[in-house]
């Protein structure tokens, strides 16, 4: 594989990446690929009390040394928690968080998952993918100059969507041996533990990640995986480069595993 290659990994919050993708990812580093994360919000809101400019300092922080451990760099694309949404200032910083970065490869959210910042995410980044390249679109950086990055969303959280149906990836990726620097990445948000256990319930976010990683390889026949879809529509990359570049470790829904 190319060392000139790069994948984009764009998810709305901090902690996003490394609860969806950031084994994937790990894969892909070990590969050659150049790997740049992104998260559109600087988790601001994400904690019971404090002032937002302190707490989102501190997620930058945290969002800065995960992406390290994963072998990357790390880009806030500059917007809030709780108001991302479809919009043409928005879209432009998008668009421009991309262009910085140059992919080939961006893995987002699903378009169906609990959260509205998640949902409105995936629009964004889907639409970025197609203006990153045309130059009469004017963001801080120029456009890229090359084609349409193949784009990816991956698995919603807990597999499954805002109305509790099942989410079921088109291939999946066998992440068991990349899952302990998948988890010291996820282990970087220290600060999220108390704000999951008083917002979310959730006790041990650790624990939380290994479950979702265990279901999806449940559904396809692995001990840890992480699931995928691709975004075929027109004019975007139609070739599964991701699962050609990480063909040792991937499964497919159509030949390998059941749809449910």
């Amino acid at each position: 594989m190319s060392m000139s290659r790069t994948v984009v990994a764009a998810m709305a919050h901090p902690d996003d990446i490394e609860f969806l993708c950031a084994g994937t990812l790990r894969l892909l580093v070990e590969c050659g690929w150049t790997l740049r994360c992104v998260t559109l919000s600087g988790g601001d809101i994400g904690a019971p009390a404090g002032s937002r400019e302190t707490i989102r300092a501190t997620r930058l922080r945290e969002a800065g040394r995960a992406a390290a451990i994963l072998g990357g760099a790390y880009h806030w694309a500059g917007l809030d928690d709780l108001t991302i949404q479809y919009c043409a200032d928005q879209l432009r910083a998008v668009t421009d968080a991309l262009r910085a970065c140059g992919p080939d490869l961006v893995i987002t959210h699903s378009p169906d998952c609990y959260m509205v910042d998640h949902e409105e995410t995936s629009r964004l980044v889907r639409m970025a993918c197609f203006a990153a390249g045309m130059p009469l679109f004017e963001t801080t950086h120029r456009a890229t100059g090359k084609p349409v990055p193949a784009l990816y969303y991956a698995d919603a959280f807990e597999g499954k969507n805002k109305f509790g149906e099942p989410v079921i990836a088109e291939f999946w990726v066998d992440v068991d041996s990349v899952f302990e620097t998948r988890q010291a990445a996820l282990a970087c948000y220290a600060s999220q533990r108390t704000w999951l256990r008083a917002h979310h319930g959730v006790d041990n976010y650790l624990a939380l990640s290994e479950s979702f990683a265990r279901l999806h390889g449940q559904r396809c026949g692995l001990r840890l995986a992480e699931g995928f879809r691709q975004h075929l529509g027109h004019g975007y990359p139609q070739e599964n480069i991701l699962a050609a570049s990480l063909a040792a470790f991937v499964k497919s829904r159509s030949t390998d595993a059941p749809r449910a």
